[in-house]
């Protein structure tokens, strides 16, 4: 004869409590940390006589660089990367120069007031068909001056070469370094021919990030060493270390789809911060005292912060649903 053992009344109860505490399944916390970094512009000093020769005119090719160095991170994944507008409102507010750019010291300084975990400052040593390098004296090459990019009648396949240092924001200390080299696969008498009609460099800026760019033989270069680099720094994110802050609020208001908490700047929150939402669905108090003695609370979802200042901040819904005024928010992974 079989025998029916009963569980302990306790031991159900601890069971359905559970069960009713889990976690919906669009409310999943998130994951650990990824290593929050932020990119400067490209110092390109050593090669702005030949690519303001190439272009015609000055153009910030550092700063065109970087761009696309952001754009291959975010695809990639490895990376939680600050957004461009929150890098140039500290760099303005720091009167931050062009010629700190790939000065470690200074930019660690600028990671720490971003809440980064490292910052990437780099230089360009090659761009066109022609080498400095910024260990090197005197110029290489045989560069003609031709203005636009001309080569005059010789044929010729366009170079780029990048250096990027991956720098500890609180210490200073270079984590790592990597590089990038391309070349294109064509030739041309123009580095801005091969294809494609290019002008986008209006007021110094430049968007090599367009088809038409990427389609000339510098861009192809250009692209190529971009590419190699950002292979590189995906294999370093692990020597960066990810900082553990815990921060603790509450939901101040619910507005559209917004969702406003009451912690910012001061509590340690950045752009980028996930927040796991906590809703209290029983307080424990003691039965003789009358005191607190714990929450009892299911997480129903997760934010991340869009905007924040020094005592708020700005969020949008990552998963969950049904926010309401007064719901508990705490630091997750993101």
């Amino acid at each position: 004869m079989k025998v029916q053992r009963l569980l302990p009344a306790s031991v159900v109860g601890l069971a359905l409590l559970a069960a009713a505490l889990a976690v919906p399944a669009d409310a999943q916390a998130a994951p650990a940390r990824k290593p929050r970094i932020a990119i400067m512009d490209f110092d390109y000093a050593t090669v702005q006589t030949w690519s303001s020769a190439i272009f015609g005119t000055n153009v910030d090719v550092g700063k065109g660089i970087a761009d696309l160095l952001v754009t291959d991170l975010v695809k990639d994944g490895s990376y939680s990367l600050i957004e461009r507008k929150a890098l140039d409102k500290i760099m303005a507010e720091q009167n931050f120069s062009n010629s700190n750019r790939a000065d470690p010291t200074s930019a660690a300084r600028l990671g720490k007031l971003l809440g980064v975990d490292a910052i990437v400052v780099g230089s360009i040593t090659e761009f066109g068909n022609e080498t400095k390098k910024t260990n090197l004296g005197g110029m290489g090459g045989n560069w003609h001056g031709f203005g636009l990019g001309s080569l005059g009648h010789s044929n010729s396949k366009a170079n780029v070469g990048i250096s990027a240092r991956l720098v500890n924001v609180n210490t200073g200390e270079i984590l790592a370094v990597a590089d990038g080299i391309g070349q294109s696969k064509r030739s041309s008498t123009s580095m801005l021919g091969g294809g494609g009609n290019w002008n986008g460099f209006g007021g110094g800026n430049a968007d090599f990030g367009s088809s038409d760019f990427q389609q000339t033989i510098i861009g192809e270069a250009t692209k190529a060493a971009v590419d190699q680099l950002t292979t590189n720094l995906v294999g370093d994110a692990s020597k960066v270390t990810v900082q553990s802050v815990t921060v603790e609020g509450e939901v101040a208001a619910v507005v559209g789809g917004q969702i406003i908490l009451n912690v910012g700047k001061n509590a340690g929150v950045r752009v980028g911060d996930q927040f796991n939402v906590m809703r209290v669905t029983q307080e424990i108090k003691d039965p003789a005292t009358g005191k607190l003695l714990r929450r009892l609370t299911t997480t129903i979802g997760v934010l991340r912060v869009t905007d924040v200042d020094d005592v708020s901040a700005v969020c949008a819904d990552v998963s969950g649903s049904g926010f309401k005024t007064g719901d508990m928010v705490k630091t997750a992974g993101q």
